[in-house]
């Protein structure tokens, strides 16, 4: 039997939201434009609803529970798909049909993926794209389940299960030291000078295969990597070498994004890496994804 939508439920929820964010009553009846009772009594109906207090309150405010912290993020993510669902339902109502769901790792957004919608924005104006941030690890799932017609993230060899991805833009493994560093004064750094130093690693959780591919060309060097710190992007490597937390074997590319305590020499070897793959689900049939890999096929950045 079907069961008709709870629109109190999800606006409750929204209201959740709010006071989660703003840690304040007060504040999160002002961003929800209505008066603070009606919201601290919708609060205690949500809780009763689901057998469990959200919120501690105290004279220093209001703070998120233990059970309040732990449904928060998918909230969060629930708030995203209404506020994604609702900007379909306008720009379908506008004539615009064609929607494009893309997900990217940071460095890709940066470089790789505007070029590409840029050009599919002039040839299709109507067409709605909408782009997420994603971990590497997760652009196969999302292929897979249909949250994502394209991703760019760090993927190199076969996937199977019926996603194809091809290299977007390549580029020559560096070293990111901080400017005190002795072997900052050389122009070159061997691989295997780095043997003793402490590491500033992209995560395997987030790019299994780069991780896995960095530590492979290590050891094929002579040396299992010293790994002080696994972080999440290329980005917050440079901000770890910058706070003096080791070395990071980067993308040449990621000189532009270096402070002035920070430099990147590119290493003796010649050791090339991808640094985004444009992927698909070839068993989902979607003209704007063909006419996007297309584009990458055609283009310089391949």
């Amino acid at each position: 039997m079907s069961k008709t939508i709870d629109f109190r439920l999800i606006r409750q929820l929204w209201m959740f939201l709010a006071v989660a964010e703003e840690q304040h009553f007060g504040r999160a009846a002002q961003r929800l434009n209505m008066s603070q009772p009606p919201l601290t009594e919708q609060i205690k109906v949500l809780e009763q609803s689901l057998g469990m207090q959200l919120f501690e309150r105290s004279r220093r405010g209001t703070q998120l529970s233990a059970a309040g912290a732990a449904i928060l993020p998918a909230v969060r993510q629930f708030a995203g798909q209404v506020e994604q669902l609702e900007r379909v339902v306008r720009e379908v109502s506008s004539g615009q049909t064609g929607v494009l769901h893309v997900g990217a790792i940071t460095s890709a957004m940066l470089d790789a993926v505007p070029p590409l919608l840029d050009h599919m924005r002039r040839m299709h104006p109507n067409v709605t794209v909408f782009v997420r941030e994603i971990d590497s690890v997760d652009a196969v799932p999302g292929l897979e389940a249909g949250e994502l017609d394209l991703a760019f993230a760090r993927i190199d060899g076969e996937v199977g299960n019926g996603i194809s991805a091809i290299p977007m833009t390549e580029d020559r493994l560096a070293v990111a030291l901080p400017k005190d560093h002795a072997l900052a004064a050389q122009s070159r750094v061997r691989l295997k000078s780095l043997s003793t130093e402490q590491l500033v690693m992209s995560s395997r959780q987030v790019s299994p295969v780069y991780f896995d591919m960095l530590t492979g060309v290590c050891r094929a060097h002579g040396f299992a990597p010293r790994i002080l710190h696994e972080v999440r992007s290329v980005t917050s490597q440079i901000a770890y070498v910058s706070c003096g937390q080791g070395v990071a074997l980067v993308p040449s590319s990621v000189r532009k994004l270096a402070p002035e305590n920070v430099v990147v020499r590119p290493l003796h070897e010649k050791i090339m890496v991808v640094t985004a793959a444009a992927a698909w689900n070839a068993n989902r049939h979607h003209p704007l994804v063909d006419e996007a890999i297309a584009w990458v096929r055609s283009s310089k950045l391949q």
